[in-house]
């Protein structure tokens, strides 16, 4: 029998801090850092470059390691899915540090076998359950905020110092769109809707 070959993976998003945590914890696995492979990005699919890469190496003599199961994905379909594929088509054995029970190389029995993927079928359903409360409450989070007058996206831009001369001159066909536009160092569409808002908030110019 081949000697098994161990294999680390590691997620974080973008804004997240905790690669380290994930690294000391797959290195005091046993694991050495060039069969580590990490993906920063989202954990909602499994489009990911290294991950890709991770799978391709497996095979019925490697053994997967990751730190949480919510560090493989969060999507509870293509989690199960994911798992499926390296533990029945690419018979590799999958470890999770952070849940014993989800350790593929115990109990080679139907009954091992059973536990492992009831605890796999529970955990990634708290974990997209998890994910979507996540987007709910940023919905709620934004429509509130906005509820009390917070504004998001781009600050407006500011009227240029010279825009009720030229909004006068354009008003009165002295000057074209294309030239008040220009000379306030405005877009085209941006001097409309600026115009827009200033005849608004002074309706003596109308």
């Amino acid at each position: 029998m081949k000697e098994q070959k161990i294999y680390g993976y590691m997620r974080v998003s973008t804004k997240e801090q905790n690669e380290d945590r994930q690294r000391v914890a797959l290195l005091e696995m046993g694991i050495s850092e060039n069969h580590i492979y990490m993906d920063k990005q989202s954990g909602k699919d499994f489009d990911r470059s290294q991950y890709k890469r991770l799978l391709r190496k497996l095979d019925e003599n490697s053994v997967l390691v990751i730190k949480s199961i919510d560090r493989l994905g969060r999507n509870y379909a293509d989690l199960n899915e994911q798992w499926r594929i390296i533990t029945k088509e690419k018979k590799a054995d999958i470890v999770v540090i952070d849940m014993p029970l989800l350790d593929t190389r115990r109990e080679k029995n139907l009954l091992g076998t059973l536990i492992s993927d009831m605890v796999l079928t529970l955990l990634s359903y708290v974990a997209e359950n998890e994910r979507i409360n996540i987007k709910q409450r940023q919905s709620e989070g934004i429509a509130a905020a906005k509820a009390r007058g917070v504004k998001f996206g781009r600050p407006p831009i500011p009227l240029p110092d010279n825009f009720d001369a030229v909004y006068r001159q354009w008003s009165a066909k002295k000057l074209t769109l294309r030239q008040a536009a220009e000379t306030c160092g405005l877009a085209e569409s941006t001097f409309r809707d600026k115009v827009r808002k200033y005849e608004a908030e002074n309706d003596f110019l109308k």
